[in-house]
């Protein structure tokens, strides 16, 4: 086995966490739960499991919770890997790692990998926007950015390389789920955006960690700045339009068109309703702004 710590943050995941585990101990010495209070059987499964579960309060930020298991895990390994619960390495994956990384050389510090998305359990190969994610790295040579939202692991030192195999991203949730947690997200989506053009969120506050990022991470941040100066709703049609059309998702039937519809239409439009009623209330004063946003969100910025 080789020497990697996998790291799992975890809030009421009982229907994920055993695939999630056991996928894991396929390519890892150690794997750690960081685990917030959850009320279900997570903490129980995965401690029968053998994964080593430590708790730790949630504050809203995925980037401080992953962070808080880097400095308070005890971890051994010289890599550690970042997974999600509802994620799992394919097999292709798991022999690429066992074969390629004892052969890594030590300017190496990590790894690249593509990840793939399931939706009403059919995994979405036509319409995608290519995701590319630094997931596995060597202790102690990176970090994951604090930031708002889209947050990276970044390298403190050293270079990365990709490997051509991929994990994937499938949530057994119903779509009510999916739809409540992308609600979620697109408030945040919509700070983030007015962050883009309005002085909201300090540099400070966010601790944003620009050096020796992934080249994938970096173009899909310049992206999302030219996506921010496009005006308001026309910019998820195109963007749906690109995908579904032009990037072929028409092709994967049902799931293909509620897919690239509720992600890439339905989510982009909601984004933009929300930064359309920030701006209707506020104008351009970034206080009323903040203002607005923690009375009618509870989101103190």
């Amino acid at each position: 086995m080789h020497s990697i710590s996998t790291i799992i943050l975890t809030y009421n995941e009982e229907k994920h966490i055993e695939r999630c585990i056991k996928n894991a101990q396929r390519f890892s010495e150690a794997v750690f739960i960081v685990d917030s209070f959850s009320s279900d059987r997570t903490v129980e499964i995965a401690i029968s499991l053998g994964a080593q579960v430590y708790q730790n309060k949630w504050e809203n930020n995925h980037a401080k919770q992953f962070n808080w298991g880097l400095l308070n895990l005890p971890i051994q390994t010289q890599w550690v890997f970042r997974l999600d619960a509802d994620e799992y390495l394919t097999d292709a994956l798991v022999d690429e790692i066992n074969e390629k990384l004892p052969s890594l050389g030590s300017h190496i510090s990590g790894i690249v990998f593509e990840r793939k998305m399931y939706f009403l359990d059919k995994l979405m190969t036509k319409g995608m926007i290519k995701m590319n994610i630094l997931r596995l790295f060597r202790y102690k040579q990176a970090i994951c950015e604090n930031r708002w939202m889209d947050e990276h692991i970044v390298l403190t030192e050293g270079e990365s390389i990709m490997f051509d195999g991929y994990f994937v991203d499938y949530n057994l949730n119903p779509l009510g789920w999916w739809i409540d947690k992308h609600n979620n997200y697109a408030t945040r989506e919509a700070i983030e955006l007015l962050n883009i053009q309005y002085p909201l969120i300090t540099r400070e506050a966010e601790q944003s960690i620009s050096h020796m990022m992934s080249a994938d991470a970096q173009s899909k941040r310049d992206k999302k700045e030219k996506y921010a100066n496009m005006p308001l709703f026309w910019r998820s049609f195109i963007y749906f339009v690109y995908r579904y059309f032009f990037k072929l998702g028409f092709t994967q039937g049902k799931e293909g068109f509620l897919w690239h519809f509720l992600q890439g239409w339905w989510y982009r439009t909601l984004v933009d309703a929300k930064v359309y009623e920030v701006k209707k209330a506020c104008g351009e004063n970034t206080e009323k702004m903040k203002q607005f946003i923690g009375e009618n969100y509870q989101i103190r910025l």
